[in-house]
């Protein structure tokens, strides 16, 4: 089974948008920090989600991302699916070119599976995963490694200095 980097990144990204609804928007930056995905892969992600319209922007200062919609009403799949991605449990990529330019014997066992998979994340959405005890441990965790940080550059800078 495949499912790419940018179909990871993208959940994990809008997974953490949900954490922090209600904190107003979010940067991409802060995302970035808290979860260990570059800025600039961010960004082009955002701008396949904003097109289908899972999250809008708010500009000027103090500005970021929010969900466009309740986090109740946007499923895994659909996140996945926003950034041009699937999961895809064939060898072809569905193409149905597996063995020679033809179906394999598996081939429709495959696709079987690969729609199953996307009928199981699309009945999971992030409020789901916002309930969920692991998630709330590493996000506490994700915090608390965020607030540490400029406290630890700050208490470096200041004994450097002396």
């Amino acid at each position: 089974m495949r499912l790419t980097t940018k179909g990871r990144y993208a959940v994990t990204a809008m997974l953490d948008l949900a954490l922090h609804e209600g904190k107003g928007p979010i940067s991409l930056a802060d995302i970035s920090e808290r979860q260990g995905i570059s800025l600039s892969y961010l960004e082009q992600l955002f701008a396949k989600l904003r097109r289908n319209e899972l999250v809008h922007s708010v500009r000027g200062p103090g500005g970021g991302y929010q969900l466009k919609r309740e986090r109740g009403e946007i499923n895994v799949a659909e996140v996945i699916d926003a950034v041009n991605e699937s999961v895809d449990a064939t060898g072809c990529r569905s193409t149905g070119n597996c063995q020679s330019g033809e179906v394999c014997l598996t081939h429709h066992l495959w696709c079987d599976l690969s729609d199953q998979i996307h009928g199981f994340l699309s009945d999971i959405s992030l409020a789901d995963l916002v309930l969920r005890n692991d998630v709330q441990e590493v996000a506490e965790r994700q915090g608390q490694r965020s607030r540490t940080q400029p406290e630890q550059l700050i208490a470096s800078s200041v004994a450097s200095a002396s």
